[in-house]
């Protein structure tokens, strides 16, 4: 069997490189990957490539960043001579970036099936993108791999067929079960001079927190107060420097500005602290497993089951209910954690089995 794998974006690679070693695990499947360059950065890329054992990849697109209409035409383009000159039984594709619906839109036309890992996730938000292409992902997508119990309600409500829906679980979590011990060899903790359990994490990268002033400026005045009562680390995304390089809150004492971090960096960073901020996600999902509070800076999330079983609090970007909740939160830590049924280290086997079994 013959499988082409796909990764275009930064969280795409935790969510294929367990799928990249169960395939290579086993006899009678040849594995390609294709990078599509969407988001690229030679040191963090090759970083990640090395952290996570992906063997690189077959094929690179260099595609780059682009409005999303270009970004998602210049996939398509590139992306079809692969597929026809290697001619897979399946191409897989993962999460909700424009690649995702660029590669799954390419293969279907051409005949050939496409399977979707992270299906069903909706966040009833048409102004975010990654609801768009999740949703037309989903629907011409012949394997559909469901994380978590609302995804089945969703694609069930929508309609797809019984026999397109494989509850699976999450292939992040696998990555993340697999790497939690070599993260604990990371030095950033001292590199960054941080006490375990005496410091937040802070991640924005969302168009609807960054690239409008009034939310960006409501979000630093909650950042501004919670660095009083802890350090803030905050790894700032690409398009989250041009904004914040013009802001007063690039000054604060307490705000720890670094670049991205690799994954092993950043999972014991996540692993250690008090408490994470962010607009991602898959970190709702990994506090979730971590057992570290989280608060999504959002309106809404396509992850429910990190708040109905995990740690996360969805607060939204006000100022005052992130500071009630974060100063709540350090003040009384939740209690047990709780893990999602089938978050076990072992969806990507799930996946596979499903894919040899089907396939023909």
């Amino acid at each position: 069997m013959k499988i082409l794998s796909v990764v275009g974006a930064r969280p795409n690679f935790m969510k294929i490189a367990p799928l990249m070693w169960e395939m290579h695990r086993r006899a009678g499947i040849t594995s390609f990957l294709v990078h599509t360059g969407q988001h690229y950065d030679e040191r963090m890329s090759r970083l990640f490539f090395e952290e996570l054992h992906i063997p690189r990849p077959d094929v690179d697109l260099g595609v780059g960043s682009a409005s999303h209409a270009v970004q998602t035409a210049e996939v398509m383009k590139r992306f079809e001579p692969v597929v026809k000159e290697w001619r897979p039984d399946a191409v897989v594709v993962v999460g909700d970036v424009n690649s995702t619906i660029a590669c799954a839109l390419t293969a279907a036309k051409l005949g050939v099936r496409v399977a979707h890992v992270e299906a069903g996730l909706r966040s009833f938000d048409w102004d975010m993108p990654e609801e768009i292409n999740r949703i037309l992902t989903d629907a011409i997508s012949r394997w559909l791999f469901v994380s978590e119990p609302s995804g089945l309600h969703n694609l069930r409500r929508e309609g797809v067929a019984e026999e397109r829906i494989f509850f699976v679980g999450n292939v992040m979590i696998d990555t993340l079960r697999a790497s939690r011990d070599r993260a604990e060899t990371s030095t950033i903790l001292d590199d960054l001079r941080l006490q375990r359990q005496n410091y937040a994490v802070l991640t924005l990268h969302r168009p609807s927190n960054v690239d409008d002033p009034k939310v960006f400026d409501e979000l630093m005045t909650a950042v501004e107060r919670l660095q009083r009562e802890l350090p803030i680390v905050f790894p700032v995304h690409p398009r989250t420097r041009k904004v914040l390089e013009a802001h007063a809150a690039g000054k604060l004492p307490n705000l720890r500005l670094t670049e991205p971090l690799g994954y092993l960096d950043f999972l014991k960073l996540m692993a250690h602290a008090r408490l994470v901020l962010t607009d991602s996600g898959g970190i709702q999902e990994e506090t979730t497993v971590l057992g570290v509070p989280c608060l999504t800076l959002r309106h809404n999330t396509e992850r429910p089951v990190t708040i109905e079983q995990g740690t996360n609090v969805l607060v939204g970007p006000a100022p005052d209910r992130i500071i009630a909740t974060a100063l709540g939160l350090l003040a009384s830590p939740p209690g047990e954690k709780r893990v999602p049924e089938l978050w076990d280290g072992r969806a990507a086997e799930r996946i596979v089995d499903v894919l040899t079994q089907t396939a023909r």
